[in-house]
């Protein structure tokens, strides 16, 4: 009897057992987990592709420091002719946009009140000049009339008194006659300079006060720009350095140079005035056309740099991604120089001459994502969807 019971109780065991088993099996096949076939990778689980043309290393080179500023072009030789004296303008003989050279006569101002003014002075002269005459002759008598004792010490000082008020008459009425001459001649509307006519403010027949604009007059063969630097940038600069200047709307650069640097900085700012020569022979330019200007400072010693591109911006940092044992890593860095010419921008702190870089800005990058740099820009088997295109 207890034979029989141990022998059913084993075979129950082994049913339960395998009935188990299995359960287990077709429980785990369901799932999928634990079967021989590997598991599907969840999509966030795929690697980032890029290609070696979009991730490098850092280039150790020479790096040109370019340092730009912007500004209207001023013409420095500009002239304001003006009226010196009241009077009505009779004719002004030139047009905007006219050459004129230095001394021609630009107009003429009635000057008849000019005129009466320097002949009374003129008249009031000989007046005075008639007086000292009679002066010096009363003098010259009563000197020889005092030697005899004709008359006494005291009429020989009143004679000599009056010959030296004559001669003080006759040099005040000279000097305001000198003036009056001035002021006709400088009232005449001569050009001070050889230009070109910019502007006409008064027209013939107006009454004109007293230092009132005619026309203005500009040399348009040298001309200015200039601009506000950082005051880190200004001791890399020393006037007659070359100057390379780019006018709107004109495809071709001129030749400049670095004609003054202001020895303070503006008020209540760091930016520090500099001021651009550019000759103008053929006054190809116009005085008033918006330019920018370009200073390339060599470099003697090579720097660690990455593409413009690889540098991103973000609450006032920068920063770049590079890959790091499979993985991107957002490094946050120090930039120095930068040559818009070649592309590149000095990293002074931050990575190394080892790291991969990612050459340009890509959207949607998550730090501590899988990335990987591929052969070439497809994706490898399995990867597909994986990779990031670039912006």
């Amino acid at each position: 009897m207890n034979k029989r019971w141990l022998i059913g109780g084993v075979a129950v065991a082994v049913v339960a057992a395998g009935t188990g088993w299995t359960a287990l099996k077709g429980g785990k096949n369901a799932s999928g987990a634990g079967s021989v076939q590997a598991a599907t990778p969840k999509p966030e689980d795929k690697p980032l592709d890029f290609t070696a043309s979009e991730a490098a290393r850092p280039q150790s080179l020479a790096l040109a420091q370019v340092i730009e500023f912007s500004g209207p072009l001023v013409a420095p030789d500009t002239a304001i002719v003006r009226a010196k004296a009241a009077g009505t303008l009779l004719s002004l003989a030139v047009e905007e946009g006219q050459h004129v050279q230095a001394g021609q006569t630009l107009g003429r101002l009635d000057l008849s009140d000019l005129s009466s003014r320097v002949a009374e002075r003129r008249a009031n002269l000989e007046a005075v000049k008639a007086t000292l005459a009679q002066a010096e002759r009363t003098h010259q008598s009563n000197t020889g009339l005092a030697e005899q004792k004709y008359i006494s010490p005291v009429a020989l000082d009143a004679s000599r008194s009056a010959l030296d008020n004559a001669r003080a008459q006759v040099g005040a009425a000279q000097a305001s006659l000198d003036t009056a001459q001035v002021a006709l001649r400088e009232a005449a509307l001569v050009s001070p300079i050889s230009g070109v006519v910019a502007k006409r403010q008064a027209v013939a027949g107006e009454k004109l006060a007293a230092e009132q604009a005619l026309a203005t007059v500009i040399d348009l063969r040298r001309l200015e720009l200039s601009g506000l630097l950082a005051t880190a940038d200004v001791p890399r600069l020393k006037p007659g350095m070359a100057v390379e200047v780019r006018v709107e709307g004109v495809a071709t650069p001129f030749k400049g140079s670095l004609a003054r640097i202001a020895p303070a900085a503006e008020a209540g700012t760091r930016s520090i005035g500099v001021v651009v020569s550019l000759a103008n022979p053929k006054e190809a330019l116009r005085a008033g056309q918006y330019a920018s200007a370009r200073v390339s400072i060599a470099d003697g010693a090579p720097r660690l740099t990455v593409p413009l591109g690889a540098v991103s911006t973000a609450s006032g940092q920068d920063y770049v991604w590079t890959v790091e044992k499979g993985a991107l890593i957002r490094r946050t860095v120090t930039t120095g120089r930068r040559d818009p010419a070649s592309g590149r921008v000095e990293v002074l702190e931050g990575i190394v001459a080892e790291s991969v870089v990612l050459g340009a800005r890509f959207d949607n990058l998550r730090e501590g994502a899988k990335a990987r740099i591929v052969a070439s820009a497809a994706p490898a088997p399995g990867a597909s969807g994986a990779t990031v295109a670039a912006h």
